[in-house]
């Protein structure tokens, strides 16, 4: 049981597709490849932030699939993920999946974004598994942010935050900066 993962998901959808409706019905023509424009944020599983971290940097939320080239989508992506056991298992199926060649052929990944589930230092046994998967793809990790708990705006941003903006190339200004 359980929410459906990125590797779940791409095995049901396909990476092309026909013509969809647009704006006021009109019929858009696919794409054929993915954008070389933007970041596209990949959920590892549900709940990962990749909502939020499209709310802050930018970019697509791709929710729990690859990107589609018939839709235009980034080439670049980041996958996503929670630090409780579940989120980086889930992380870890996904970096198997593109170990296996199972994405779209030019998608590329940055980087994984591991988004801390508490407050507090990690266990050891999940310490550990962060360093498994830092050596499969490079490691962003975003602390615990109270505020986005309770779903407003925190009146600061955590300074790995803004690193993150400048891997993704955020092109928009971040509230919450210490100047």
């Amino acid at each position: 049981m359980g929410v459906p993962s990125a590797v779940d998901v791409a095995r049901r959808v396909p990476l092309g597709a026909a013509g969809h409706a647009g704006a006021y019905g009109d019929v858009v023509t696919p794409q054929w490849a993915l954008s070389e424009q933007g970041i596209g944020w990949i959920a590892a599983h549900g709940g990962a932030g990749t909502t939020t971290l499209t709310r802050m940097l930018g970019g697509i939320d791709l929710g729990c699939r690859w990107p589609d080239a018939a839709l235009g989508e980034p080439a670049k992506v980041m996958l996503v993920a929670r630090t409780n056991a579940e989120g980086m298992g889930a992380a870890g199926r996904a970096l198997n999946a593109l170990r296996e060649g199972r994405h779209p052929a030019a998608m590329r990944l940055i980087g994984l974004v591991l988004v801390a589930d508490a407050p507090g230092r990690l266990p050891l046994p999940l310490a550990r598994r962060i360093r498994v998967l830092r050596s499969i793809a490079p490691v962003h990790r975003v602390p615990w942010m109270p505020a986005w708990r309770l779903g407003i705006p925190p009146r600061q941003l955590p300074k790995e935050l803004f690193g993150l903006a400048g891997v993704v190339g955020a092109d928009r200004e971040l509230p919450g900066r210490k100047g």
